[in-house]
């Protein structure tokens, strides 16, 4: 799997844009939060920095940081909306860790307990649903 991908392709900088679309949950100037099309639960969120990097080693520290404040808030936001045994925090950098999209991004996930743990679900989620989900999130987000 080619793990480069520039802007121009990237799937996560076309949703930035406006280019394609996406269920936003929050957007400041830094980072944009949306639900996962392909969720491995419901309530599978990612946090993204607007400005491309590949993985970890290429982000700017500000956007890290950002990224680390998000999640607390997007957590406790999970909490509130889903009420989850635990939540998931995972990122992952290059193909061999199973990283799909080679954009920067960390994966929130409600988890109860019992379930099978995977990072990327099989099936496309109903937009309905991920609309749903997105507007209960954004209400609980703080």
């Amino acid at each position: 799997m080619d793990e480069t991908m520039d802007a121009a392709s990237c799937i996560f900088c076309a949703i930035i844009a406006g280019r394609a679309p996406a269920h936003r949950v929050y957007e400041d100037e830094r980072i944009v939060i949306f639900m996962d099309l392909f969720p491995a639960h419901e309530g599978h969120a990612l946090i993204v920095p607007k400005r491309h990097g590949e993985n970890l080693f290429g982000v700017e520290d500000e956007d890290l940081e950002a990224i680390m404040r998000a999640s607390v808030s997007l957590g406790k936001a999970l909490r509130a909306v889903f009420a989850p045994d635990g939540i998931a925090v995972m990122q992952l950098n290059g193909a061999a860790a199973g990283q799909t999209v080679f954009h920067y991004h960390m994966h929130m996930i409600p988890r109860m307990a019992g379930e099978p743990f995977g990072v990327h679900g099989k099936n496309r989620a109903d937009d309905a649903r991920l609309a749903d989900q997105a507007a209960r999130l954004a209400t609980a987000y703080a």
